[in-house]
């Protein structure tokens, strides 16, 4: 077969001369016992492979499936393989084509048809393993856009060479030198690297959550603590699997260090106090708080840099840690959760105020929040009133007097029940309008 491409341009050339190569080895396969050996082998291969991982997903499935209330570590091992049954079929023809490679090899002395075809099946073995296994959003992704295009390659024996032409492709940046290979390894390392840092310290912080023995703030600490320990890990890590020394590191982290005395004071001074402020367990999740400003909440959550603070209207306020350290702030959960509040309230000029006490402490101790230690409801008498005598109730509970617990209107409602029931008027305001020179009636 011949054609005259003399006047074409070279691409053509080229291009027809990769044509014909192609024509001329799938015609040899075509006329070559060996080859259409290989094709059977595989046909065969994966024939039986599906008919195999029909059979055995069922029992499998009965075998590996646990109790549903069932939270043991070998309840979770057998749902973790039970994921891994999707592999089942591509798993078994590799297997398969492996045994028939050996006796093909041993017969026709080649075997490239059915290598070709291994390949293909981890292909396959990598594509149900995306999209049937991985449920992770972001290890799918990687695995769609990493995974898959890499095995691709792989598949048709190209992947060794733009391997080894990345390697020889260097970048310079300063002092340090590496090759695109290396950076490409780096950025998919890294982005394992870091998921794993990230799975590992969810997993360390709600373990260490559950030790209800440590103080709250021992914690925290020890969560912080945990993350950076996973993380500089992960960090060095990553460094060797790039091949940039760890040495080579001191330019950049000279530069850091300038850039924390002069731009990042602010970061530096409020990280600081966060580990001050865990050390000491001044101030830890749940205190309810009240800043100098007057601002009030409860802590909800902490982090590196500030603690966010919950109002009783759902509003966040973020508070730097460094102002926790360094101003005024008062803390109602600092000594334990009881707390002392007063309710004031006044009564008529004609009642016998000797009275009032024991009425009122008497009320205000049958309501279930109240506490009769440290110390029992106590009334004292304020003062005497332009429209009556005013009395206030101190008394303590467990909390603050916030949405949830209403103790100062609850009280309240006991005084005002208590005093009706007793005939003793609450006054109101009373003014007395003197007219001078008013006409008189005739």
């Amino acid at each position: 077969m011949e054609w005259d491409l003399s006047a074409q341009p070279p691409l053509v050339q080229n291009a027809a001369e990769l044509v014909l190569q192609g024509y001329e080895i799938a015609l040899r396969w075509v006329v070559s016992p060996a080859a259409w050996s290989q094709f059977a082998v595989l046909v065969v291969a994966y024939l039986l492979a599906t008919v195999i991982a029909r059979r055995l997903r069922t029992p499998l499935s009965r075998l590996l499936t646990p109790a549903e209330d069932s939270t043991s570590v070998l309840a979770q091992a057998r749902r973790f393989l039970l994921l891994f049954l999707p592999l089942l079929m591509p798993v078994i023809a590799y297997a398969l084509a492996g045994i028939g490679e050996q006796v093909i090899r041993s017969v026709f002395g080649t075997g490239n048809v059915i290598a070709f075809g291994k390949r293909l099946f981890l292909f396959l073995a990598a594509r149900a393993l995306v999209r049937d296994i991985v449920s992770d959003p972001f290890l799918k992704l990687l695995g769609r856009y990493v995974l898959l295009p890499a095995m691709a390659l792989y598949v048709f024996g190209i992947l060794d060479l733009i391997t080894d032409r990345l390697n020889t492709t260097m970048v310079s940046l300063g002092n340090i030198s590496f090759s695109v290979m290396a950076l490409i390894r780096g950025v998919i390392a890294g982005a394992i690297l870091f998921w794993l840092g990230r799975w590992s310290n969810d997993q360390s912080a709600a373990y260490i959550d559950r030790q209800e023995a440590m103080r709250p703030a021992t914690r925290q600490l020890a969560a912080k603590a945990a993350e950076l320990l996973i993380f500089g890990l992960a960090f060095i890590l990553l460094m060797n699997i790039m091949g940039i020394p760890l040495t080579s590191l001191a330019v950049l982290g000279g530069a850091i260090g300038v850039g924390l005395g002069f731009g990042l004071q602010k970061i530096a001074s409020n990280y600081i106090s966060g580990v001050i402020l865990l050390l000491e367990g001044q101030a830890t999740v749940g205190d309810y708080v009240e800043l100098a400003n007057g601002e009030a909440g409860t802590i909800v959550k902490t982090t590196a840099r500030a603690m966010i603070l919950e109002t009783f209207d759902g509003r966040w306020i973020v508070v730097p840690n460094e102002d926790f350290i360094t101003t005024r702030v008062i803390n109602y959960s600092d000594q334990g959760s009881a707390n002392r509040l007063e309710v004031a309230f006044a009564v008529s000029y004609d009642t016998d105020i000797n009275l009032v006490p024991d009425i009122i402490v008497d009320a205000v101790s049958r309501h279930p929040g109240v506490l009769q230690s440290p110390e029992p409801p106590d009334v004292e008498l304020r003062g005497f009133g332009d429209s009556g005598i005013d009395f206030g109730v101190e008394f303590w509970v467990n909390g603050i007097d916030d949405g949830k617990n209403k103790y100062a209107s609850d009280v309240l409602f006991l005084i005002w029940n208590a005093l009706k029931e007793h005939n003793i008027e609450i006054p109101y305001p009373h003014r007395v309008v003197e007219l001078r020179n008013a006409p008189t009636a005739e």
